[in-house]
């Protein structure tokens, strides 16, 4: 039986990633295509083209990240560009996605173990916190910036069965990564891929009911 649910954070408890990039773009003003290829331009030094996976391990500060990515796009536009933060940015009027949170309260009050298992930089954690406060709802928390492993490893997920007290079998992941839902069916996990609310409430509840 399922006895461990874990969610992601981004994408999944709030609106698509895409959603909030474009949000970004419209708050600080930058052009979505040339910051993008300066952000690709730089992951790649960090011999990646995830381009979370510099911040969330993490190889490198949130600052330093900015600051390189300010010189790379002042390079591609020809005119200075100067990046403050990210995360306060990145997180200013960001929706909590209410409906899925409803439903982890749910499965908490039926006895279900509930966590939530991203990969957040170091300096996001205060951010997330204050939209979605993790007590009453969250037995525990898996950060890839923590833990030093991150979705889709294998080694993240036998970390989180292993604090959930249960077996991989156990264990059920929702997240909006395609990548993240095969590294955890590769772990022995049950997974949904989340695209809609309603969608993956009824995909879990045919997997909880089933098992």
């Amino acid at each position: 039986m399922i006895k461990a649910v874990w969610t992601d954070f981004g994408g999944v408890l709030t609106p698509p990633v895409a959603h909030t990039f474009a949000a970004f773009c419209t708050k600080t003003g930058l052009q979505p295509e040339p910051l993008l290829a300066a952000v690709l331009e730089v992951t790649a030094r960090y011999g990646t083209d995830d381009i979370m996976l510099p911040l969330d391990t993490p190889l490198v500060t949130e600052d330093e990240w900015i600051r390189q990515i300010a010189e790379v796009l002042s390079g591609i536009t020809g005119a200075e560009v100067e990046m403050v933060s990210l995360a306060d940015t990145w997180f200013d009027g960001r929706e909590t996605n209410h409906l899925w949170l409803e439903e982890l309260h749910r499965l908490r009050d039926l006895g279900l173990f509930v966590g939530m298992l991203s990969n957040m930089p170091p300096a996001w954690d205060a951010h997330w916190r204050r939209m979605v406060p993790p007590e009453g709802v969250f037995a525990d928390v898996v950060s890839s910036a923590e833990v030093g492993h991150r979705k889709p490893d294998r080694k993240i997920f036998e970390l989180a069965a292993a604090r959930a007290g249960v077996l991989p079998h156990e264990c059920v992941l929702v997240d909006d990564l395609a990548k993240n839902c095969a590294g955890a069916e590769a772990a022995g996990w049950q997974a949904v891929h989340f695209t809609d609310t309603p969608l993956a409430i009824k995909q879990l509840s045919a997997l909880l009911t089933a098992a």
